[in-house]
Order: structure tokens, then sequence, then C-alpha cells
């Protein structure tokens, strides 16, 4: 396991909706009269002259037409930790809804790694229904597949290896194609975990976010994240603002943007 690349990892956060409460949150809605915020991030592993960008967030027309609060672009926050968007090689979306897939022109020359399952899901009879399709923009959708014709699209079924170190793996659940990463840094196995879990308390508590396709697989998806890390703490949810207060910046004045996964948490 020592002979592995060991890799940076960072969170950056882009967006966020202020306004979520608690109740939205859990499939079976929260007691609890409070907020609970849900932030917005993409993720980068970086190491060994490689580059991978996990999803690509979504712009300010979608922030407007879903009344989301468009923090940054990800094209500034990448830029920050040296990373010029228009250069990148491979992105990786873990699934296909509206705020992992958009930005349609961002990243013109790279190659998207995208689960077999979840092009199927967008594009087939299950978006005929709206509780089903209300998190995905056809646009972006319709954009994947333009992308699939000028071959740049990279078809995964199940796990499978990237390069040393990274692995994607199938969780379905949130959607038919979900997908999670698998990377090695100095703490060991970290999964990135995306919608497996929308917050720390989705899978702690095992209580679902309730926008699902599939619940045992969500539930089942959890049990697996974990299995797949080196420790629960190493499972990095995919909206909680939490892992903003946990990890430290990256740089000095990126505090609240951008964070060090594979950094000691705080």
């Amino acid at each position: 396991m020592s002979e592995l690349p060991r890799y940076e990892v960072y969170a950056l956060r882009y967006a966020t909706n202020p306004n979520q409460i608690a109740a939205h949150n859990f499939i079976d809605g929260d007691d609890h009269d409070r907020l609970m915020p849900l932030d917005y991030f993409i993720w980068v592993i970086r190491g060994h002259g490689r580059e991978f960008i996990i999803d690509t967030g979504f712009d300010a027309q979608a922030a407007t037409m879903r009344g989301r609060k468009l923090l940054a672009t990800p094209s500034a926050l990448l830029a920050h930790i040296g990373i010029d968007a228009e250069k990148v090689h491979d992105v990786i979306i873990t699934h296909l809804h509206y705020d992992h897939a958009g930005n349609r022109d961002l990243f013109p020359r790279a190659h998207f790694h995208l689960q077999d399952r979840e092009m199927s899901y967008a594009t087939g009879r299950c978006m005929c229904h709206h509780a089903l399709r209300s998190g995905f923009d056809g646009r972006d959708v319709a954009a994947m597949v333009g992308r699939v014709f000028e071959g740049r699209v990279i078809f995964h079924d199940g796990a499978d290896e990237l390069a040393p170190g990274i692995f994607l793996h199938h969780m379905g659940g949130h959607t038919n194609g979900l997908q999670v990463v698998r990377v090695w840094t100095r703490r060991g196995w970290m999964v990135l975990a995306s919608d497996a879990s929308h917050f720390y308390a989705n899978m702690e508590q095992g209580r679902s976010f309730p926008i699902v396709y599939n619940l045992g697989d969500t539930y089942e998806g959890h049990r697996r994240c974990y299995a797949l890390a080196d420790r629960p703490e190493n499972v990095i949810p995919g909206h909680d603002p939490l892992v903003m207060a946990r990890y430290p910046a990256a740089a000095a004045g990126l505090e609240g943007s951008i964070v060090r996964l594979d950094a000691d948490p705080l």
C-alpha cells in the first residue's frame, strides 16, 4: 500500500443555499425548526503529474433559476490553486444533476468519466417522471450526449481504476448511475462521496436525503462508502458546510472557499 502515490485532495465551495431547512434534508423530515444550509462543491485530485476535476458545478443562470447563491465560478476557484480549466484533461462526473454537471462550456479539452447507467438513466424513461427529472437540466444532459459524439466521454461500468490510487465505484441510490471516487492520500483511503450522502448526518444517522432513485441502494451506499475508506471521517459528503469547518484552507485568504481534504482535520 505504501507504494501507491499519495494525492492532494481539495474541496472547492462555489455556491450555497443558506435558507435550506433541516426538514428538507432528510427523507423522514426533521422535527427541529432550524436552518440547515446546503453548500455546493467541486473537488480536485492532484499529484504525480495529473489532475482530476470532480464535477463541474452550475452557472449564474442556473443559480437564478434554482434560487441558489453563487459565490464564485468554478474556473475562478480552480485558478486559485493553479489550475487552468481550459487545460484540464480529465473530469469525473459523479452524476448528471444540474449542480454537478453544469457549466457546459467549461473544460473544453477534457474527457469526461461517467457511468453507463447514469447516461441511460438521464436519457431514458425515468425522465418522464417529474420527481426523478427535477434534479436534471436537459441542456446539461444534451451537452454530455454531444461530447459522446465528439469522442470525449469515457464510460465506466461499476468499479474502475483511473490511475494508481484513484478508483471509481458505482453506488446508485440518489441517481441510478451515481459514482463515488476513492483516492489514496497521506491520511489513507478517502472517499469523495458526492451525493451518496449530502450531509455527514445522512450517513451517520441512516436517514437518506429525500431526492432518491432507489432507497435501498442509498443505504447500502452509505455502508459501502465507509467500507472503502480507512476511517469514517475519510468519507466526505457532497453538500455539508461542515466540510469547510473541519479542514484547513488550501492557502491564506481561501478560508470558506477551498480546503485541503488530505490535511489533518482541524
